[in-house]
């Protein structure tokens, strides 16, 4: 696998951040839903999957890398089990649930691949 350079030129990473930037717009046509703890939780851990994935790259070797990618996807579970409790009690609704499943699961999906080609 060639080496990738810079982290932008990751897809898992654009995609996060396109995922991050449709949670804060998304939930702020929720006002049950912003201004609830939940939400702000929400918010930061979406947030935190780009970044965790950026501050792999300022490491030193694909291990440190991969522990940062773990992080980014322990943030993405976790973003996932907010979704589920948000729907449960009906601060998001079935049509954006589904809608933020979709993009979280893809973007778990694509970071659980990059783990394992690094640890090849």
């Amino acid at each position: 696998m060639e080496k990738v350079t810079n982290f932008k030129n990751y897809k898992v990473w654009q995609d996060a951040v396109e995922f991050s930037k449709k949670v804060f717009q998304k939930t702020d046509n929720m006002p049950l839903f912003d201004n609830n703890t939940l939400c702000a939780h929400f918010r930061l851990s979406a947030a935190n999957i780009s970044s965790d994935i950026a501050e792999g790259f300022a490491r030193a070797s694909d291990a440190e890398l991969v522990y940062y990618l773990e992080t980014a996807l322990g943030n993405s579970y976790r973003v996932e089990t907010q979704l589920i409790l948000a729907n449960k009690v009906g601060y998001i609704d079935n049509e954006n649930y589904q809608s933020f499943l979709r993009d979280i699961v893809e973007i778990e999906k694509q970071l659980e691949r990059l783990i394992r080609i690094l640890r090849q």
